[in-house]
């Protein structure tokens, strides 16, 4: 597989199901998509992507993964090789090797179930996270898991035991129930006594004392997504643009000109409708303004717009005097475009 050169922005949470998403589109000015509606006139739609909500991998992941050549249609749930990637890009690892992230994180318990609060409020630095990765490294390394350092809020974890292990998205799990997403297969029991286990070591843990000083959140656990190993005949290491709520950027490179902009996702996480709405003005200004350009000087581009059940791409469509005209009585109106997300 490898990645399409065409210009691509992709779009996460262009939609959600959060009660105040369409009350919060339908008060924007009505020329707020002025951009987005001109793209879609000159695009025809070319794929659509659709699972439930409650499945591993979002569709703004499955979308990237497929755009950088590390997924298809095909590719089972939760087994998007994000970590092998940046393995390969970091590490200089076998394209054979299965990985993991490991991100550390805190989960915050409740009477009923434990919720995974939003890793960025932790504000790891390097030295505390190699720390906590050495603390953690015996225990791994008894079920055949190296971790490596990669980033504060993120490591590599290598191992068999990753191989076909479907994992859920950090973005599937923030401020939800832990117990509905993690690992359930009998290869996974490893690492819910790991999970188990951290638990317990940390809660006493000096780090955690230190962290309660500067009235930060405990380091109580951590979260496993990315999970699998590289597809057959990948030649290069191809970096994902999206990761796990990105706090460092990746890699300054890409393999595929994929622009995969946050600005909406952390809006809906924070639950910020204010944000969401002035995210969508930067991205009509910015992102998209510069789309539209490249299509209106005759290149050929994709949008893909996602939800968090589906998501749908469209490409630059090149149409007759009578279609373009007919089109004018007949747009495509972005709203009506995003609520079918």
């Amino acid at each position: 597989m490898r990645p399409d050169l065409t210009p691509h922005l992709l779009i996460p949470f262009a939609a959600c199901s959060a009660e105040a998403w369409l009350p919060t589109m339908q008060s924007l000015p009505p020329d707020s998509f002025k951009r987005l509606d001109q793209l879609l006139q000159g695009m025809k739609l070319v794929q659509t992507d659709t699972h439930d909500a409650e499945s591993l991998s979002p569709p703004h992941e499955r979308a990237l993964a497929r755009a950088l050549g590390l997924a298809t249609l095909d590719t089972p749930d939760g087994l998007l090789p994000w970590a092998a990637s940046e393995a390969m890009d970091q590490l200089q690892a076998g394209v054979d090797k299965a990985w993991a992230w490991i991100m550390p994180c805190h989960w915050a318990m409740g009477h009923l179930h434990a919720t995974l609060s939003d890793p960025t409020l932790l504000d790891l630095q390097e030295d505390e996270s190699r720390r906590l990765l050495a603390l953690m490294q015996p225990y791994f390394e008894t079920d055949g898991i190296t971790l490596h350092f990669l980033a504060p809020g993120r490591w590599l974890a290598e191992g068999e035991l990753f191989r076909g292990l479907p994992t859920a998205s950090i973005d599937r799990v923030l401020a939800r129930n832990v117990d509905a997403w993690l690992p359930d297969t009998k290869s996974a029991a490893p690492l819910r006594r790991l999970q188990n286990e951290m638990q317990m070591l940390m809660y006493t843990h000096p780090s955690n004392d230190e962290r309660a000083a500067r009235r930060q959140l405990p380091v109580n656990s951590f979260w496993i997504s990315g999970t699998g190993a590289l597809p057959a005949g990948l030649g290069e290491p191809l970096i994902p643009a999206l990761s796990l709520r990105e706090r460092e950027q990746v890699s300054p490179l890409l393999k595929a000109p994929v622009s995969a902009p946050r600005s909406l996702a952390e809006a809906v996480f924070r639950e910020d409708w204010a944000g969401y709405a002035q995210g969508w003005a930067a991205l009509e200004a910015g992102d998209m303004a510069a789309l539209l350009t490249r299509q209106q000087r005759g290149e050929s581009v994709r949008l893909t717009l996602c939800g968090e059940s589906s998501a749908q791409t469209f490409e630059t469509h090149r149409t007759g005097l009578w279609t373009r005209i007919s089109s004018l009585f007949s747009p495509l109106r972005s709203l009506d475009v995003l609520r079918q997300l």
